[in-house]
């Protein structure tokens, strides 16, 4: 068995020190896997495995056996990563050579170098869950009290991920608000100079931008944005 290159104590206290206004989700997924890969023993490879609507993908890989591994489980749909994504519990496979829930794949493990490994499910939020899969060199990599350090990580991991998605949400959510703000100010202006021009009602204005915007083939907020660029222009001729 490996031995970890970092205190389970020391990791734990590096996830926690983590501000989610300077890192992404990404960046943060891929700090939990590489800590995860220094913290559990016997861990050669250590992937993390998100799931929505039933789709499965490798959001963070400490290498790529452990992305190939996880591919091979979605597009089979199923396997230890998969399961444990949708329980919430540990499933561990102490040696490949005997495995029989998945047989097929417990070849594919064997046939690149991974004698075992464990899956622990992470319950991020409602319509996100996942796992935190570690790969072992050897059959029976993992024993006990690495098993418990696993799922130890894993509990901690899995509070700072929905920490980190609910702040990417978030942030996602008010960048496309600020967004709306902008396209309805430009609208507003367009429509204010179509009206000073025409001198014609707000609904008849707005109406005008949308025919030019189906027969131009473009964006309401684009055709408005070229109007107002226009006026400008005239305004310092």
């Amino acid at each position: 068995m490996s031995e970890p290159t970092a205190d389970p104590t020391h990791a734990l206290a590096e996830l926690s020190r983590i501000r989610l206004d300077e890192i992404s989700l990404d960046d943060m997924l891929l700090r939990v896997a590489t800590l995860a890969s220094r913290t559990v023993p016997g861990a050669r490879e250590v992937s993390v495995t998100l799931v929505r609507a039933q789709l499965g993908w490798t959001a963070a890989f400490t290498g790529d056996l452990a992305r190939e591994l996880d591919e091979w489980q979605y597009e089979q749909q199923r396997g230890p990563c998969l399961d444990a994504s949708a329980s919430g519990d540990t499933i561990s496979l102490p040696d490949m050579t005997v495995e029989q829930r998945w047989p097929q794949w417990a070849r594919r493990a064997r046939a690149v170098g991974v004698g075992s490994s464990l899956s622990i499910g992470l319950p991020i939020q409602e319509s996100v869950v996942g796992a935190l899969n570690v790969y072992g060199g050897p059959a029976n990599a993992f024993d006990p009290p690495a098993v418990a350090v696993a799922e130890h990580f894993a509990a901690y991991a899995a509070v700072a991920l929905a920490n980190a998605h609910m702040y990417d949400s978030a942030a996602t959510l008010a960048e496309q608000m600020q967004e709306a703000m902008r396209s309805r100010a430009v609208i507003e202006q367009a429509k204010g100079i179509i009206m000073g021009e025409r001198r014609c009602t707000p609904d008849e204005a707005f109406a005008l931008l949308s025919k030019i915007s189906q027969d131009t083939n473009r964006k309401v907020r684009e055709v408005a944005e070229a109007l107002v660029a226009r006026a400008v222009q005239r305004a310092r001729v």
